[in-house]
């Protein structure tokens, strides 16, 4: 039976490499970019589990519980820090590079980092000094204020990597991007572990390598930038104003806000009302899972500038069609991945030590949720790219309260098993809410279920 599906899926996936072959040009930039982009995440995942390899196993789940609290507390900074400039980058210098209006580029970025530095300096000195409170009247474990300390520094180098590596996407240096998105925070983090393990095993040395990881990523990633944008020449136009910035990138804020805070309200009700083993545990196991999207983000890597692309010409007829091939091409691609985790749960976990074998049912709702938001598709980069970025923000909020009152509700009695089932049924409201949204709106059905979801393009 097993042999069958694989068989299916080759079949299938076969059938859709095939299709480079012919003149559809737009079908090879997917499958390319896609290739480049998938490339770069596995490296990045790997090494990803390198640097939780080192650090579950030379200082436990408890460390390890310890600097996932960290790094959501970091994520939730910065992502306010971006203030969701970084995605409307992504919008506008699509447009403007097709176009081939360098000096639109040019000003757009300029302005976005004159919004973003002064604002993320601010956050960062807000949260070094306030950590204290947090870590005593949020967490009720005092020792935590000097790493959410530590952890503060990297709030500016982290909201300034996500505007250059963004940049990079949208003038579709997909390699470049990745590299900085997918590798460079957990690569270079894994050199510098393994450089500060020689001289010390303090606690306090995973988030350290982390830190200064994220500030080698920003600087590498701008220098990049600005060698393959070429915006030197460009002379500055006035064409733009920083209200009209603001005014795509505020609800695309409040949108990635919200799908952020479904990832991280699991992380921290756990610390709130959990162990940091178990904070530990289900941060694995949520990483694993993440494994299966990986062609869900390699494809949305290339997939979201041609939104925008297809959009900005009014190509409704190419739009629908690049959208259903790449749900296609996310569907075949995920699937194997699910099996793998689907049979040997067990086995995957048991690889980062015997305590975490007891996150095995909550590994398996995890990755349930995570097909469901494969084979919907990239619903928020559509919605996003298409000019729908106000639903998509309802959508989310809806989501968010939905995912905040069950995790109360549940996680204080289910703990790890809680939180994988709250993030399950919020990945299937917030995936198929956009499904639906999509269908009526756009009349494009992104949603691929072979055999049973009828689709107008193979």
């Amino acid at each position: 039976m097993r042999e069958n599906h694989i068989s299916t899926i080759n079949g299938h996936l076969k059938a859709l490499l095939g299709k480079v072959r012919t003149k559809d040009i737009h079908l090879k930039e997917l499958i390319s970019g896609t290739t480049v982009a998938l490339f770069f995440k596995i490296i990045g995942i790997a090494f990803g589990y390198i640097f939780t390899l080192l650090i579950t196993r030379n200082f436990g789940a408890d460390t390890m519980g310890i600097f996932a609290l960290c790094t959501t507390v970091l994520s939730m900074a910065s992502i306010l820090g971006r203030l969701g400039t970084d995605t409307a980058l992504l919008r506008f210098v699509a447009e403007f590079s097709a176009q081939d209006r360098k000096d639109l580029v040019k000003e757009v970025y300029g302005k976005a980092l004159k919004i973003v530095v002064p604002f993320s300096i601010s956050l960062t000195l807000i949260l070094f000094f306030s950590s204290p409170y947090i870590s005593k009247y949020i967490f009720h474990k005092e020792h935590l204020s000097n790493y959410f300390q530590i952890t503060s520094l990297a709030v500016l180098p982290f909201v300034l990597t996500f505007i250059n590596s963004q940049s990079l996407r949208a003038i579709k240096k997909i390699g470049e991007y990745s590299f900085f998105h997918n590798i460079s925070q957990f690569l270079f983090a894994t050199i510098f572990l393994l450089l500060l393990l020689i001289f010390s095993v303090k606690n306090s040395l995973p988030v350290i390598a982390y830190v200064l990881a994220i500030f080698t990523g920003a600087i590498f990633s701008y220098i990049l930038w600005k060698k393959q944008a070429k915006l030197d020449s460009s002379h500055v136009s006035n064409e733009i104003e920083t209200r009209n910035i603001l005014h795509v990138s505020l609800p695309m804020l409040l949108s990635s806000s919200m799908l952020m805070i479904t990832h991280w309200t699991n992380t921290l009700m756990l610390g709130m009302f959990r162990t940091e083993a178990e904070v530990g545990i289900f941060n694995v196991a949520a990483k694993i899972s993440t494994s299966i999207s990986f062609t869900l983000i390699a494809v949305t890597t290339i997939a979201a500038p041609k939104f925008a692309e297809f959009y900005g010409k009014k190509d409704y007829i190419g739009l629908e069609k690049f959208v259903q091939q790449s749900t296609k091409l996310i569907f075949w691609t995920s699937s194997p991945i699910l099996l793998v985790i689907a049979f040997f749960p067990s086995f995957i976990l048991g690889i980062f030590g015997e305590e975490f074998k007891t996150g095995v049912f909550a590994l398996l709702l995890l990755t349930i949720g995570q097909f469901i938001s494969s084979i919907s598709g990239s619903v928020g980069i559509l919605l996003n790219m298409t000019g729908k970025h106000k639903v998509y923000q309802y959508i989310m909020i809806a989501t968010t309260i939905l995912n905040i009152i069950l995790n109360v509700l549940i996680i204080p009695k289910y703990g790890i098993n809680g939180a994988a089932i709250v993030t399950m049924v919020s990945y299937a409201f917030w995936n198929l809410s956009s499904v639906i949204y999509i269908k009526y709106s756009l009349n494009i059905m992104t949603l691929y279920i072979p055999f049973l979801v009828k689709r107008q393009h193979g």
